[in-house]
């Protein structure tokens, strides 16, 4: 809308997303360093002792939204997924073979895969991550932290790192309140004797020879304490049989790298403040731009996590969900934590098809820079090549009834001619329609529940929507079912199509859809007076 006191339009920042604003904050920092902003690179890293989780992908997915954001300003760029491969085994991962306990402490890219089809267990875990962003058309250059270490990518960042120990532990203590650095340097060597690296003290920097002194003690497992074989010995830092504590690996990275921007989560709030002081008072570089996000947690409460075990791989969620419904969820907003949870995809399924009803001019948006943040929103869900024309936008729980009466065998043939008749039109060709419908029949087969969203319904209606709720388990019989719904419309005063059409938009997502009775039975009577409670309650 326009100010009616200046007459003047909105200022829009490229496409009026949040990835907009920090692509553009990301450039005019550049400028004002005086360095050229024609060329970018962003990046994002990955633990790979653990099973990748919904946040993980996040961080990269973010990564990307301003990658495309900064492509829209017309400046080349890069996105760098670095995996810390040579990081090492603090505990198994839940489900995992307890015979990965005898590895604990070994650089996850020694430890063999459990699974047997990969090179190693840390690049196993890499490949998991690398797996999604493939699978949500997510462009990348993959590093290995193992191979870097090896080829010397980092050299010359552990060198100064290294020679400028004293003041880097001072820098860690000032940062982060730990003094362990004061009085050892901040680089773990694989020992020569057992091969576990965290297990290592480094006492001393040779620099005239790049080596580093050595003892292996032990190191703290949470309670616990991993002994050390004793062994004292030296390694040379660029052999790659070692690794920079990640108190000051950040730095190596960004500088190596070249990295331009690299977001982080607030737990990590003091080490980029002690990376950022590395990278300027040791390395003599300007470090990258950053964004801070805080944690996906989950219904509970609780922030997902690996040693936790309630991990949401993003390939459970393209299960059920689309890669842009997946991508929705990470560009939708930069604030605040999200809960999230498997039951949830639906509601951004249903976010997906409002942003394209809103993109085609479906729906009507007055607002002009909602209009522009919308718009854009969708662009960046489809990797900014959005189809050319709308989807029919089939309801989520529409398809899932369809799916669960269809004879055995014949689900697609008996979906696609049930939808015919009721209007959809569907081409058979389609494979968009096709993943959807896939989608849906994992749904139907693996969770029994059903998904709605914010509506708003009258007073009287509210009522009769309780009282239907209350009275679905009376009976299993579909005919009572679907006359029970008349004989509370006229209960209550209410026109009986217009309270059929706030139960389908409550159920299904639609004004029309099937028989009522049937789809209760089919839903399940329990699932269908919880989803009614809840429409009710919330508007």
């Amino acid at each position: 809308m326009i100010n009616p006191l200046t007459l003047e339009p909105p200022v829009i920042i490229g496409r009026g997303t949040w990835l907009d604003k920090v692509a553009a904050d990301i450039v005019e920092r550049e400028k004002k360093l005086g360095r050229k902003a024609d060329s970018l690179r962003v990046e994002s890293g990955l633990g790979a002792s653990g099973i990748p989780h919904i946040g993980n992908f996040g961080d990269f997915a973010r990564a990307h939204g301003v990658k495309m954001a900064l492509e829209n300003m017309g400046v080349w760029t890069e996105l760098i997924a670095f995996s810390d491969d040579k990081d090492g085994l603090r505990r198994v991962p839940a489900g995992f073979p307890k015979s990965l306990s005898k590895y604990l402490g070994f650089p996850v890219s020694s430890i063999p895969d459990p699974f047997g089809c990969h090179d190693s267990y840390g690049s196993h875990m890499s490949s998991l991550v690398l797996d999604s962003l493939d699978k949500t058309g997510i462009e990348y250059r993959a590093v290995s932290g193992t191979r870097a270490y090896k080829e010397g990518l980092f050299n010359e960042q552990i060198d100064k790192i290294l020679r400028n120990a004293t003041k880097v532990g001072l820098i860690i203590k000032e940062t982060m309140g730990q003094e362990k650095y004061t009085e050892i340097l901040p680089y773990f060597p694989v020992c020569k004797n057992c091969g576990r690296i965290y297990t290592t003290k480094a006492l001393e920097y040779i620099h005239e020879r790049h080596v580093v002194r050595y003892v292996c003690e032990g190191m703290k497992l949470r309670a616990e304490t991993l002994e050390g074989c004793g062994y004292r010995g030296e390694v040379d830092v660029r052999s790659g049989d070692g690794k920079l504590s990640w108190k000051v690996e950040f730095a190596a990275r960004w500088s190596a790298l070249k990295v331009n921007y690299e977001g982080y989560g607030k737990d990590l709030i003091e080490a980029v403040k002690a990376n950022d002081r590395v990278m300027e008072e040791i390395l003599g570089e300007i470090p990258p731009f950053h964004t801070r996000y805080e944690h996906f947690v989950d219904k509970t409460g609780s922030k997902i996590s690996k040693s936790v075990g309630n991990v949401i791989a993003p390939q459970l969620w393209l299960k059920y969900g689309s890669p842009q419904t997946l991508l929705l969820l990470m560009f939708k907003r930069s604030v605040g934590s999200r809960h999230v949870w498997v039951k949830d995809i639906p509601t951004y399924i249903g976010e997906l098809d409002e942003l394209e009803d809103i993109y085609f001019g479906r729906k009507q948006v007055k607002d002009s820079k909602e209009l522009a943040k919308l718009r854009g929103l969708y662009e960046y869900c489809w990797n900014m090549k959005p189809p050319s024309t709308p989807s029919g936008h089939i309801p989520h729980n529409l398809l899932v009834y369809l799916v669960k009466v269809a004879p055995k065998g014949k689900e697609s043939e008996f979906v696609r001619e049930s939808l015919a008749r009721s209007g959809y039109k569907i081409d058979p060709t389609d494979p968009d329609f096709s993943a959807r419908l896939e989608r849906a029949s994992n749904w139907a087969r693996d969770i029994d529940t059903i998904s709605t969203r914010e509506i708003n319904i009258e007073s009287k209606e509210r009522d009769a929507v309780l009282e239907l709720a209350g009275v679905i388990n009376a009976s299993g019989d579909e005919s009572y079912l679907q006359n029970v719904v008349f004989t509370i419309a006229k209960k209550h005063g209410l026109e009986p199509g217009k309270f059929f059409k706030a139960l389908y938009r409550i159920l299904i997502g639609a004004d029309s859809g099937p028989r009522l009775g049937p789809y209760i039975l089919a839903m399940g009577r329990e699932n269908v007076a919880t989803a009614l409670v809840a429409a009710a309650k919330s508007s």
